[in-house]
């Protein structure tokens, strides 16, 4: 079976590559890359990101991959973004008010409130609020991830929150937007329940019909 051609944005932060080899786990022909005619071309696209919003949008952009980010979030074909490359995908962030995101997502990253220890960093469990949507075919109705987080989006749409998290207050989690799913969370740190999601979001991409690249056949 031809592996669907994933392309991990590479702009030099720390987990691109437990995110790649976690894609690739569940299927994936996962590729980091910052070629954008591949990134073009590929059947899904992942920006995974960890450390500071403003940092994290300053390598993205010294590596040229903004503007394939945005490309790649509206052509229509999956895209999935995860803890700070999750919080990219928004207009702005309270961490850094002269970052700009990259404003895919419409709405502001925040602070979790005061009261529990910040960051959030340990198990928890989702509420879905989407449960039907198949980045959680097979997940149950209470799935655990793994959360390393001091801030989560809030959307100027709240319909788009896809589950949500009890952390001293409701935090969103993940969200979905057309073809954009994104998520606070680790999946790739998450055991079982983590690489059932990205093998999901590979199989979304297989669904979605194999492009075209030269060399990219790897059979499973």
């Amino acid at each position: 079976m031809t592996r669907p051609l994933v392309a991990v944005l590479d702009y030099g932060i720390g987990n691109l590559h437990s995110a790649q080899k976690a894609l690739e786990r569940g299927g994936a022909d996962a590729r980091l890359t910052a070629d954008h005619g591949l990134i073009a071309d590929a059947d899904g696209v992942v920006l995974p990101g960890v450390g500071a919003f403003g940092a994290c949008m300053d390598a993205l952009r010294r590596c040229g991959l903004e503007q394939p980010a945005v490309d790649a979030a509206a052509s229509g074909r999956p895209f999935l973004g995860i803890c700070v490359g999750m919080q990219m995908l928004f207009t702005a962030s309270d961490e850094d008010p002269d970052a700009q995101g990259l404003g895919v997502i419409p709405g502001q990253v925040m602070w979790i409130p005061p009261g529990p220890k910040i960051p959030q960093m340990q198990w928890n469990v989702l509420r879905l609020t989407k449960p039907d949507d198949p980045m959680f075919a097979g997940l149950g109705d209470e799935p655990w991830f793994y959360f390393v987080h001091s801030l989560h989006g809030v959307p100027d749409d709240a319909p788009i929150v896809a589950a949500t998290v009890e952390y001293g207050t409701t935090l969103n989690a993940a969200f979905r937007l057309d073809n954009v799913f994104a998520v606070q969370f680790h999946p790739e740190k998450s055991s079982r329940p983590g690489l059932a999601l990205l093998a999901n979001f590979v199989g979304i991409c297989a669904r979605s019909g194999p492009t075209d690249v030269a060399n990219r056949e790897v059979t499973a």
